[in-house]
């Protein structure tokens, strides 16, 4: 069995981002009349300057990215610490990935212990004009706020960036 690392900063997500926040605001995405949506911290759209997108950290202390995957648009928290990308439920189901609840096992350990998921491939995502294909994530079911961009994505990018309040992705 393979189990992936999930940082500090994702089993905060996991714990401190469970009920929406004051300031919330819808994620990106369609979703079925009735279906749950994903619910974040306010960020500020990244800014581009010539092969490089700035993303500024948002008023929660973390940083959010707009993830491309088949034509929608889905927030993410950006975790460098997470091994995979780490999907909620919804946004796996409004990206068309299936899975049966059956097959739950443990695919990451957490402060808090183990974090049950199905692992997945997502066939194409981009955030911005950086692209990856084929790439490794794992849905979290249960437990999990906001979805998580790892880094089977982040090692797409050839440079990322954290200085002060900003973080960057570059060639």
């Amino acid at each position: 069995m393979k189990v992936f690392a999930i940082s500090v900063l994702a089993t905060a997500a996991l714990v401190a981002l469970a009920a929406p926040h004051k300031d919330a605001t819808p994620g990106h995405g369609t979703h079925s009349p009735g279906q749950a949506k994903t619910r974040l911290a306010h960020a500020t759209q990244p800014e581009w300057y010539g092969g490089e997108m700035v993303l500024d950290r948002a008023g929660d202390g973390h940083f959010y990215a707009s993830v491309d995957v088949d034509s929608h648009d889905y927030r993410m928290l950006v975790d460098t610490g997470a091994s995979v990308v780490a999907l909620t439920g919804d946004d796996a189901r409004d990206m068309g990935l299936d899975w049966n609840p059956n097959a739950l096992s443990q695919v990451a350990r957490g402060a808090s212990g183990p974090v049950m998921g199905v692992p997945v491939t997502i066939a194409d995502m981009a955030v911005g004009d950086f692209e990856a294909r084929d790439v490794r994530a794992v849905i979290v079911p249960d437990g999990l706020a906001i979805s998580l961009l790892g880094q089977s994505f982040l090692r797409h990018v050839p440079k990322v960036d954290i200085a002060g309040d900003t973080l960057t992705l570059s060639n």
